[in-house]
Parts: structure tokens; C-alpha cells; sequence
């Protein structure tokens, strides 16, 4: 079986406890089933798509601090609004259905509000484990993007619809 396979029997089981402390083990419904494994393969199709933006972010964030010596913060900053229009316009294509916003411009500049939300974090947590902790600052954008990613995708997911 594959991992996605054991997933998906992990999420038809759900632990129910109660009141009392008891614990009672139930099968989730045919229709959560449904939901948590397409819940999954949009998660992993964005993993792919959030890849490919991370792939043109990261470079570029090499290459304005290294090679034009830009302040990382800000080279992150240019470097990750790159990213997001990739990443809006792969997960248009590739992942999200239909959208919920009629307006194609209301749609970008919502996508694009969660994203500048996720570059408020991506450069808190940069300037923390860059400066505060002295953690090299790649090191420091790949571990803020963990973070930054789960915010995006959830907060994306909701622009459109099932």
C-alpha cells in the first residue's frame, strides 16, 4: 500500500472521546472520506505548484542579495512577490476549482493579500532566525516558508470554490 493509501484509512478513523474519559473509535462518513482526499490531492497538487514559485523565489533572492547586494529583507520581499504571481498562476491552472470572486482583479488581489499577510510572516521570521538567532539567511527562508506555506494554502483554499 502506498503512504497515501494508509493515509486515507488513518483519516476514516476518527477517536471520539467523551465526557467520561472513554474513548470510542467510529468510521468517519463516506462523504468525509470524500472531502479529506480531496482535502489531500489539492494540498499535494499546491506542494508542486509552491515548489516552482519557491524554486524562481529562492533564486532570485540569491541572486539580488549575493550578486547586487541587496538587504536580504528586502531582496526576500521582491523575491517573494515573483513567487506569488508564479503561484497564482499555476494554482489558477493546476489546483483551486472554480473561483469565488466573479472579478478577476478582486481575485489577484485577494490571492495577492494572503500573500502579503505570508510576507509579513516569512520577514518576521527571517529577521528572527537571521538576526536574533544567527541562522544563515537561506536557512532562515526555507524554515519561515514551512510556516508561510500552510498559511497561504489554507487561506487561498478559501477563495474558491469545492
Amino acid at each position: 500500500m502506498t503512504v497515501l493509501s494508509w493515509q486515507l484509512i488513518a483519516s476514516a478513523i476518527a477517536v471520539k472521546i467523551h465526557g467520561t474519559g472513554s474513548c470510542k473509535i467510529q468510521m468517519v462518513s463516506e462523504p468525509a472520506m470524500i472531502e479529506t482526499k480531496k482535502l489531500l490531492t489539492q494540498f499535494t497538487k499546491y506542494f508542486g505548484v509552491a515548489l516552482v514559485g519557491y524554486i524562481f523565489d529562492l533564486g532570485l533572492l540569491i541572486l539580488l542579495h549575493e550578486l547586487f547586494s541587496f538587504h536580504y529583507l528586502v531582496a526576500a520581499s521582491i523575491s517573494f512577490v515573483v513567487g506569488l504571481v508564479v503561484v497564482y498562476l499555476l494554482s489558477n491552472r493546476y489546483v483551486f476549482g472554480e473561483s469565488k470572486i466573479s472579478s478577476k482583479t478582486g481575485e489577484f488581489s485577494l490571492f495577492a493579500l494572503i500573500g502579503l499577510i505570508g510576507l509579513i510572516i516569512l520577514n518576521i521570521l527571517m529577521w528572527f532566525f537571521s538576526d536574533i538567532l544567527a541562522v544563515n539567511y537561506i536557512a532562515s527562508k526555507i524554515i519561515a516558508t514551512v510556516f508561510v506555506y500552510s498559511w497561504n494554502f489554507f487561506a487561498r483554499r478559501s477563495l474558491y470554490h469545492d
